[in-house]
């Protein structure tokens, strides 16, 4: 049963935890854009080749779409929960530490950059392959027609994308708690599991759920502002 009294001695472990949460989505979110965005670009760009003219050209765009391809689906098909254990030796050398938000930090951004990537291809493949053909007949650069046509054609997709990362790592980051990494889920599991404290358990679960909702309403409302179409 939930105990408003323990609830309330309990705030300030639910706010730390909280916003320990909060820090590696962050941290994780931000690397997940650097370098999910452009990996995104990338596979729709080499697998279309509309920037290779030469035969050879079409050939590199395919090796390098294959070995993408390979890579990011490689990383997919691992559980996260099997990642963040084999990614521990690599954590330990980037943060010098294993556990705690920053350390968890390092496995939700690279379980989820190929997840973004994948999403990111996908809003560009929904752009008309007219428009992208008529500024490549016009002379426009490939820069000036990734930054003019592709991201502002894609832009409510690549939000809507954006959402559903943020609400995986929302999701990701629960399951670090199994390792010590802090945050809402390690209180959970410390708490709601070991020690069987229902009034913990249901206020993490009420926790992320509204983190999950207000993420979501959020993004679909800035996915509809955007949107072209």
């Amino acid at each position: 049963m939930f105990d408003f009294a323990h609830f309330t001695s309990m705030l300030p472990d639910i706010w730390t935890s909280f916003g320990q949460t909060l820090l590696m989505v962050g941290i994780s979110l931000v690397v997940v854009l650097v370098i999910g965005l452009p990996l995104g670009l990338l596979l729709f760009i080499t697998s279309h080749g509309f920037f290779a003219v030469r035969n050879s050209g079409k050939k590199v765009n395919r090796i390098v779409n294959n070995v993408l391809s390979f890579v990011i689906n490689f990383v997919r098909s691992i559980p996260y929960i099997i990642l963040l254990v084999a990614l521990i030796p690599l954590t330990k050398v980037l943060i010098g530490d294993t556990t705690g938000p920053l350390a968890v930090s390092v496995s939700l951004s690279v379980a989820a950059i190929p997840f973004f990537a994948r999403l990111v291809e996908t809003s560009l493949k929904e752009i008309s392959k007219g428009v992208i053909e008529a500024a490549i007949a016009a002379g426009a650069s490939p820069w000036l027609i990734i930054k003019e046509v592709l991201l502002p054609e894609a832009k409510s997709g690549i939000i809507q994308g954006i959402t559903m990362t943020i609400i995986s790592l929302i999701a990701y980051s629960a399951m670090a708690g199994t390792i010590g990494g802090g945050g809402v889920g390690d209180l959970a599991i410390r708490f709601g599991y070991y020690r069987y404290d229902d009034t913990i358990m249901i206020a993490t679960i009420v926790i992320l759920v509204i983190l999950v909702q207000a993420v979501q309403i959020l993004g679909d409302t800035i996915a509809k502002k955007v949107n072209r179409k």
